[in-house]
């Protein structure tokens, strides 16, 4: 990652498919928010299913909104929405694992 100018960030905007991962640097005005950075990024354009309302961000790994405002050598992610709820696959995993009587 280059180097920002003083008045300008640099950071990462990453897309994450089950296949293959976008990452994309962009720099932008020093105060910028995320939502500053996905649209600059042109992600959401390349991927039309992440330009979805409400779009669920994080700053690495962390979810924050989209007014969060960003710092130098951020990584934003634009997340996906999750294919099966975490306590329902907890729930049928240990179904699976339990001894048949």
């Amino acid at each position: 990652m280059e180097p920002a100018t003083p008045d300008q960030i640099s950071v990462r905007v990453v897309y994450a498919l089950p296949e293959r991962q976008s990452i994309v640097t962009v720099r932008i005005a020093e105060g910028s928010s995320v939502i500053d950075a996905v649209r600059k990024s042109g992600l959401l354009e390349r991927y039309p299913d992440a330009a979805r309302v409400p779009l669920n961000v994080a700053i690495f790994g962390r979810v924050v909104a989209v007014e969060e405002r960003l710092r130098d050598g951020d990584r934003v992610e634009i997340l996906r929405p999750l294919i099966v709820d975490p306590k329902q696959a907890r729930r049928q995993a240990a179904a699976r694992t339990k001894p048949k009587s």
